[in-house]
């Protein structure tokens, strides 16, 4: 009885201790190279016991440029593909980025799914794997930066592959054949151990599910010692 339980206790701490990391396909446009990139990923990731890998690709959610109202930051969505990407972002503790290099940055489709968000973004880990005629490197150095702001950590090891050496392109009008050099493996497994450590670490500094304005609200309501009222937010930030 007693090593059954302990089974179940050590069960338990296994499961809870595998983080849930999104593989986001950061391209939309159609013959995109993308897709063949997020596979070889995925099929990476699948042969590990201390995560779960799953695609998240950004032209299934029809996202337009922003049409928000509200500032993200506030959380307060107005439009269903918003909310539905929102749910989908939630529940990762973590994000693989698969993303070209387009005029040294990123796709503007994959800049604006994430301006769409905000909240949902904090305190997690990335990964990156750029591609281009220079590897995409420029790509990922400009999504740290808009990571960073918010709140993303990105891991050290970045997966950086060449046109011209990791895929067997005949017309480049063509999505050509994925065909990565034997050491980026390497390099993906060593980005997987780091997004795993990081990913799992964040989820301690996460903060509570209620909503930024939600949050405020509550912070307001307080009332301070013998029920005098507590300052308010406004009042707070003025000082």
């Amino acid at each position: 009885m007693l090593r059954s339980m302990s089974v179940g206790i050590t069960n338990s701490n296994h499961a809870a201790s595998i983080v849930r990391i999104a593989i986001v396909v950061g391209s939309t446009r159609p013959g995109r190279r993308a897709e063949m990139v997020a596979a070889w990923v995925e099929r990476a990731g699948d042969g590990r016991s201390d995560a779960v890998f799953e695609l998240v690709d950004i032209a299934a959610f029809g996202l337009p440029m922003l049409d928000e109202p509200v500032p993200a930051a506030i959380g307060d969505y107005r439009h269903p593909h918003t909310r539905a990407w929102s749910q989908t972002i939630e529940r990762f503790d973590g994000y693989v980025f698969v993303t070209p290099e387009y005029n040294h940055s990123v796709p503007a489709a994959l800049k604006n799914a994430i301006d769409f968000l905000y909240r949902e973004w904090h305190d997690k880990a990335a990964g990156l794997v750029t591609y281009g005629t220079s590897g995409g490197i420029r790509a990922g150095e400009h999504l740290r930066l808009v990571l960073a702001e918010i709140k993303v950590a990105c891991v050290r090891s970045h997966v950086t592959l060449s046109l011209g050496s990791d895929f067997e392109i005949a017309d480049i009008t063509e999505p050509g054949t994925f065909t990565p050099s034997g050491h980026q493996q390497a390099v993906l497994e060593r980005l997987f151990d780091e997004l795993v450590t990081w990913s799992r670490a964040l989820r301690a500094c996460r903060p509570s599910p209620a909503r930024p304005l939600e949050r405020f609200a509550a912070a307001d309501q307080q009332t301070g010692p013998a029920g005098t009222a507590a300052t308010t937010g406004g009042e707070r930030r003025g000082r």
